[in-house]
């Protein structure tokens, strides 16, 4: 699944008239990016919510012939958030009743991850959730035990942490919105309407359910979501 309903508002004014997907880096939109990276992994199957200019999306997806694979679209008519968007979505991963994992990706993001690798450690560890994390500077961290199993999440300005699960010692990472999900996380989902994905993996790590971090300091990544990344991106490029 793409997530790809957002607003954009930290890429106005290229978010005026078109959604964050169908902003183009050196000609190409992050919709085609993150579609054609995921279509070299062997995906075939994809899922894209969709909110602000839906029907632009739709327009340009069929003008592409859906870049060779098969798309489906989940029009949110209200911003459902990572969470919300990912059940109101369920129904796409729990038609074919396989019991493979599937990958959530946010359309802002692009990176060199392994996504093969991290889909095998995700079943190495028999995970519910695998979260690709990075050691960098952010304004909000995932904290994880010695065996990398998410304990809780920090927030720079505030005075406490968040710990739901208890370790003698916390390593703070910084979460690359790339996840690899069982699809038993459906049936873990009770939170209704809109609702944000990370403090769901909290309370279920809270309930030691197995969400895992997916170390990924060796592969680039880049969050397409600001002007000022979207620049620098160009320029690289």
């Amino acid at each position: 699944m793409i997530l790809a309903a957002g607003l954009g508002t930290r890429l106005r004014p290229l978010t005026d008239d078109r959604p964050k997907a169908l902003v183009e880096i050196n000609g190409r939109t992050l919709l085609e990016i993150a579609l054609t990276r995921l279509r070299a992994f062997g995906i075939r199957d994809v899922i894209i919510n969709v909110h602000h200019f839906a029907d632009m999306v739709i327009d340009y997806l069929q003008a592409k012939h859906s870049f060779g694979m098969r798309l489906e679209i989940s029009r949110e008519d209200v911003l459902l958030d990572t969470g919300g968007g990912l059940k109101k979505a369920a129904h796409f991963f729990l038609e074919d009743k396989l019991e493979e994992p599937f990958l959530l990706h946010n359309v802002d993001v692009i990176s060199s991850i392994d996504l093969r690798r991290m889909v095998q450690f995700h079943l190495e560890n028999r995970a519910l959730a695998t979260l690709a994390v990075q050691e960098r500077e952010t304004s909000r961290y995932l904290l994880f035990d010695n065996q990398l199993q998410l304990c809780g999440r920090r927030s720079i300005g505030d005075p406490e942490d968040e710990v739901v699960r208890p370790a003698p010692e916390l390593r703070a990472l910084a979460f690359c919105g790339i996840h690899v999900l069982s699809r038993e996380i459906f049936a873990q989902l009770t939170e209704e309407g809109v609702f944000s994905i990370i403090p769901a993996y909290l309370r279920l790590a809270g309930q030691a359910e197995k969400i895992v971090g997916f170390r990924a300091d060796e592969y680039s990544w880049r969050d397409l979501g600001k002007l000022d990344s979207m620049r620098q991106a160009s320029e690289k490029s």
